[in-house]
Parts: C-alpha cells; sequence; structure tokens
C-alpha cells in the first residue's frame, strides 16, 4: 500500500522572470527539480512552503504572504530502497527581490542530494537536454509572468518514471 506523502514546492521567481531550480544527480544526467518538500504532520500546506522556502533558499516569508497553489501534481514513485509513495505535489509562486540563494539552512540530507542551484529562463528551461520536475514548468511559468495567478491551480502531469 503506497504510503501518502503532500509536499510543498515553490516557483520562485526572481526580478527578469527566472525560476529557481536546484540540481541532483540522476542515472540519465542531471535532474532539476524546485525547492520545496514535504509536509510534517499537523502542518499545512502554507506552512511547510514557508519553512521550506526559508531552509533551502534562504528567502523569508510569513504565510499570510505565500499566496495561493498555483499548480498541483500526483503520482506514485518508489524509493531506492523500494518504498511506494503517493505524492501530491502543491506548487506556490513566491516572487524575490533579488536572485540570491542561502543554503545554509538546508537539512542533511538536502545537503547529500543537491549538487547546485540556477536561476532559468524558460528559454532555457525548454532548450535543455537535462530533466526538468515538473514537467510543463516552462508554460507554467510563462503563463504565470503573462497571465498572473489562475483562478484554480493548473493540472501538471506527474513526474516521470524512467
Amino acid at each position: 500500500m503506497p504510503r501518502f506523502r503532500p509536499t510543498a514546492r515553490l516557483l520562485v521567481l526572481d526580478p527578469a522572470g527566472r525560476v529557481l531550480l536546484f540540481s541532483a544527480a540522476d542515472p540519465r544526467g542531471t535532474a532539476w527539480f524546485t525547492p520545496g518538500g514535504g509536509v510534517h504532520r499537523g502542518e499545512s500546506l502554507e506552512a511547510a512552503a514557508v519553512r521550506e522556502l526559508a531552509e533551502e533558499t534562504g528567502h523569508v516569508r510569513a504565510e499570510a504572504d505565500i499566496g495561493p497553489v498555483v499548480a498541483t501534481s500526483a503520482g506514485l514513485w518508489t524509493t531506492a530502497g523500494g518504498r511506494i509513495f503517493f505524492g501530491a505535489d502543491a506548487y506556490f509562486l513566491v516572487r524575490v527581490a533579488e536572485p540570491r540563494v542561502d543554503t545554509d539552512g538546508q537539512e542533511a540530507f538536502e545537503r547529500s542530494v543537491i549538487t547546485g542551484h540556477r536561476w532559468w529562463t524558460t528559454g532555457e528551461l525548454r532548450a535543455t537536454g537535462d530533466k526538468i520536475v515538473p514537467a510543463g514548468l516552462s508554460d507554467l511559468v510563462d503563463s504565470l509572468l503573462s497571465g498572473g495567478v489562475p483562478a484554480a491551480p493548473v493540472r501538471l502531469a506527474w513526474r516521470s518514471q524512467a
């Protein structure tokens, strides 16, 4: 039986409209993914988003300033040890005044997995051969930049198991 694992993920945009992604080694090269992580027991999605934003990027926000969920994605994934999870990702839009990243608050596990970070334009996302999670991120960011926050969260495809 899969274990439910909700996550709060962050679409961090700088003043130039670039999105922050972290990198990790992938069997096929490099994988890039948004900041964020698991929701602790009893924690709201907004509280988890605020905590993860501060831990992973050094940017601090109040829960009231985090904004609504702009996208979601859900599906099954399996750990290297064979444990099966049903992941439910909720994506929050966060605009920052400057493209700085302070990773000092990252947990030991995060530091062991994350190999770097980079600010990406949507054109660079479309042109890369690296794996980008979530799928469709460039279109989502373009939509957020041109149209603002959607009336209802955008449903994104679940990440590839390949």
